[in-house]
């Protein structure tokens, strides 16, 4: 599986589940609108007091989940807040009621860079599993 594609089946996916560890030590998970970009980095909006934002800045190990239907991707990487204009437009992009969000009170952005992923494929015979490794530069 090319880069590409993997990058292209993230990108169809409308939301996904953040899972993440809270500053206590306890599991909490989110649901997000995601894009994506070439590099397979994910891109969401959160605001500031939300609890995901605290937990992440705390400790910004995280893994997202997508899927549809019996196709899946595990992505496990680091997220960063940021406030470069790249990241936004990846957003917006996909996602153009982003915008309107831009008024809201402690809005921000993570890119979240992937460490490792696995993509699963059930509707083939036999089932395609492919696991990519990324250094900490993707």
């Amino acid at each position: 599986m090319l880069r590409q594609e993997l990058a292209e089946f993230i990108g169809s996916c409308d939301l996904a589940v953040a899972g993440y560890i809270s500053p206590e030590g306890a599991p909490q998970s989110a649901v997000l609108a995601i894009a994506v970009t070439p590099d397979l980095e994910i891109v969401f909006d959160t605001v500031r007091s939300s609890r995901k934002y605290g937990s992440l800045t705390a400790n910004p190990r995280c893994s997202v989940t997508m899927w549809i239907g019996e196709i899946t991707v595990q992505f496990e990487g680091i997220a960063e807040e940021t406030g470069l204009d790249v990241y936004k437009e990846a957003y917006f992009k996909k996602l153009p009621d982003g915008r309107e969000r831009l008024k809201w009170v402690g809005i921000t952005y993570f890119v979240v860079r992937p460490k490792w992923i696995r993509y699963s494929d059930f509707h083939s015979r036999p089932p395609r599993i492919e696991e990519f490794s990324f250094s900490s530069a993707c």
